[in-house]
């Protein structure tokens, strides 16, 4: 991360002072026991205590913090739930991390046009449980959406495990309100789905918090399908399910979503929930389709006879609400599940072309062995959103780094088939140095000019997504070069 700044450290009682009387109450966190807490986001391999907490309860507070951070010179890092697999919301030691938890309001239900106004502290799945009882619901469902907030999802635009039917969070945002560095409050989309002008909605989603601050987040909602029904597929070979999964989206089906395990993601999730999966398989396929009666029907027939072209040797369908739920159930969880057999491990993210499926989970296995750490995939197989669970020891000699080392050769593999670094995780810091492997030196640039636009500075969120730092005021005339400013080593747990 960027070194920190000691003229803004040695200012910290001034700034605590004068946040302290924008913020009142307890809106400013300040002790060394309660900056513990805000340390790192989902990332816990790397910490580093804030200069400050700053709490805002609204959108006001919000502006007037980040007028005076632009008037101080005094950089921010946004936060939300804290969910980040990516290092997103890693705070720097002379920077105020900017807490929106307490902006956690459904603000509007408006079902007319079919939409929900809410906070950008509000989870993710508290949305649904809002307008559930009127038979709607809010599909971009992530694995943590318990505790994920709608703000961080559209930091990051976040996907799940229906998205491949109904799109990730830029496919559900109409609107956001958002601060800008300067305090300036600016509107992007409305209510419907389409606005006039440049597509400022979709920059801002999966902007991970380098452009504004996010306050208020306008959603789609749907009426929930007629029925849905589930498949548990089990094959002898990861390269077997993978093959299935090709299968299916050649066939022109698209199912509401389509998940694998492998062996070790899966006898760890039934350990962990007793889902009813089998244990003698080397994959797990999870396919549901929802809508008509007749139309699951036709598709639930044509995926077994696809499956059974494929070699599946356990097929079972979910015949209650119940049991489909249960199948979901283990995999939902088998991100806490792998926790349970192993210290540690490093959740990756990155997105590869479907019919690579088979290639790339044979080299991630031949990686694995290489290294000597073991790997639990689990991953959004219906749109090709890997996540393998590199499991280590990080009280074990240099497993971190050669975690690290594994994760980045994944990511390496997967743009090398066509794919790309993240799926739904973000850059953050984890991916940061790998930005040069998909992008050009010209491709950086650009999107560094994006970021100018609006944070001039380089106050907002700095040290993430880019590997190097350009100023501002020089991109309209130089390159990225090799004298550009390189971030030193991030701080280690």
């Amino acid at each position: 991360m960027p070194a920190a700044d000691p003229g803004l450290v040695s200012r910290r009682a001034e700034f605590l002072g004068a946040l302290g009387r924008l913020v009142p109450g307890e809106g400013v966190i300040g002790t060394p026991e309660e900056l513990a807490a805000y340390e790192c986001d989902g990332l816990t391999a790397y910490r580093q205590p804030p200069l400050a907490v700053v709490l805002p309860s609204d959108t006001a507070q919000v502006a007037a913090v980040l007028a005076y951070c632009h008037s101080q010179g005094l950089k921010v890092v946004p936060r939300g739930s804290g969910t980040s697999l990516s290092g997103g919301a890693l705070p720097l030691s002379d920077a105020i991390v900017l807490g929106l938890g307490k902006l956690n309001r459904v603000l509007e239900i408006d079902y007319a046009n079919r939409c929900v106004i809410a906070q950008p502290g509000v989870t993710n799945l508290a949305i649904t449980q809002a307008v559930a009882e009127r038979g709607f619901y809010y599909a971009p469902d992530p694995s943590s959406q318990m505790a994920c907030s709608i703000g961080g999802n559209v930091a990051e635009n976040s996907g799940g495990v229906h998205c491949l039917k109904y799109g990730m969070t830029t496919n559900n945002v109409l609107g956001v309100e958002m601060v800008l560095i300067d305090g300036s409050i600016i509107r992007f989309g409305g209510r419907a789905y389409d606005a006039p002008g440049y597509d400022l909605l979709g920059i801002v989603t999966g902007s991970e918090g380098l452009l504004g601050v996010v306050t208020e987040v306008t959603v789609r909602i749907l009426p929930r399908p007629e029925h849905q029904q589930a498949l548990l597929i089990g094959f002898p070979s990861i390269e077997a399910a993978g093959s299935c999964v090709a299968a299916i989206i050649g066939r022109g089906l698209i199912p509401a979503g389509m998940e694998m395990m492998d062996r070790l993601a899966i006898q760890a999730a039934e350990a962990f929930v007793h889902a009813g999966y089998p244990l003698d398989v080397e994959a797990l396929l999870i396919v549901e389709f929802d809508g008509p009666r007749a139309e699951i029907e036709e598709h639930v027939q044509i995926v077994q006879s696809l499956a059974a072209g494929c070699g599946a040797g356990h097929l079972r369908i979910s015949g209650s609400e119940r049991e489909r739920l249960q199948f979901w159930a283990g995999r939902k969880a088998a991100f806490p599940a792998v926790g349970r057999v192993s210290p540690d491990y490093y959740c990756m993210d990155g997105t590869i072309p479907r019919h690579c499926l088979p290639q790339v989970l044979r080299r991630i296995n031949e990686m694995s062995q290489a290294y000597g750490l073991a790997v639990a995939n689990v991953f959004h197989a219906g749109d090709g959103n890997l996540h393998p669970l590199i499991l280590y020891d990080a009280s074990q000699g240099d497993q971190l780094e050669k975690a690290e080392r594994f994760g980045a050769d994944i990511l390496t593999l997967c743009v090398e088939v066509g794919g790309v670094l993240t799926g739904e995780h973000g850059v953050g810091v984890e991916k940061r140095d790998l930005m040069e492997v998909q992008f050009q030196p010209t491709d950086l640039e650009q999107q560094q000019r994006l970021k100018c636009a609006f944070d001039a500075d380089g106050l907002l969120n700095p040290g993430k997504v880019f590997p190097h730092l350009c100023r501002c005021a020089e991109l309209g005339r130089m390159h990225v070069h090799a004298g550009a400013l390189r971030f030193p080593d991030l701080p280690r747990f």
